[in-house]
């Protein structure tokens, strides 16, 4: 998720506020020219193998840990997802 300070500062009039609402949802602007986003440059090669890493990481990790391990990890995400604020 970008940081707050990326993005870009919304108008206060409120006319060109909802023109510039609706130019981000339909991804172009009023007269019909593409919004200004940076093209990707990453290395296509490079994104596919680390999804392919990061779908596999999860799945090496539950096979490496004991039964006993594993429980106790379940036992603390769950304890942390039920506490009270």
């Amino acid at each position: 998720m970008p940081s707050r300070a990326s993005t870009p500062k919304r108008p206060r009039d409120p006319n060109l506020l909802a023109r510039s609402v609706v130019e981000d949802l339909i991804g172009e602007k009023m007269d019909g020219s593409p919004l200004s986003k940076a093209p990707d440059t990453r290395n296509p090669a490079a994104v596919a193998l680390s999804k392919l890493g990061a779908s596999k990481g999860g799945i090496a990790r539950a096979k490496a840990l004991s039964d006993r391990k594993r429980k106790a990890i379940a036992k603390k995400a769950a304890a942390a997802r039920w506490k009270r604020a």
